[in-house]
């Protein structure tokens, strides 16, 4: 979440997204063939400012078993930018951590064939607020 005139931004938290939802880990695990490993924060990620932007997220999916996965996501290219002077925080990041120690770098839209051991890595976004 970004900062405002008179607070700092919090981490892992998205806002302004609709029809989206984080699934819990138990029930993502249950439905599909994927483990979720360690969920965290992106530090460094929110933009600098007189008061800091939240610190987006790095999500990592480990597939068991051959599926396709897509993913639609935005500032993977231009970042968000800092609002009343503040710093643009990092641009988001998607790529594929291959079983065979390849890394296919992902668009903002994007899809892909995964295999066992193969991890889909989600890195999101961040933004700062205000001339420091």
């Amino acid at each position: 979440m970004g900062a405002g005139p008179d607070y700092d931004g919090t981490n892992a938290i998205h806002t302004h997204m609709t029809n989206t939802l984080a699934t819990d880990p138990e029930i993502l695990e249950r439905r599909f063939p994927v483990v979720l490993e360690p969920f965290s924060i992106r530090q460094g990620s929110g933009g600098a400012g007189k008061h800091s932007g939240g610190h987006g997220i790095i999500r990592r999916l480990r597939f068991e078993e051959t599926m396709n996965a897509a993913v639609v996501s935005g500032h993977r290219r231009v970042p968000c930018c800092g609002m009343a002077g503040g710093e643009p925080g990092k641009c988001g990041h998607n790529y594929v951590e291959r079983a065979d120690g390849t890394v296919d770098e992902l668009l903002g839209t994007d899809g892909t064939e995964m295999n066992p051991g193969d991890v889909f890595v989600i890195e999101s976004p961040g933004g700062g607020y205000g001339k420091a």
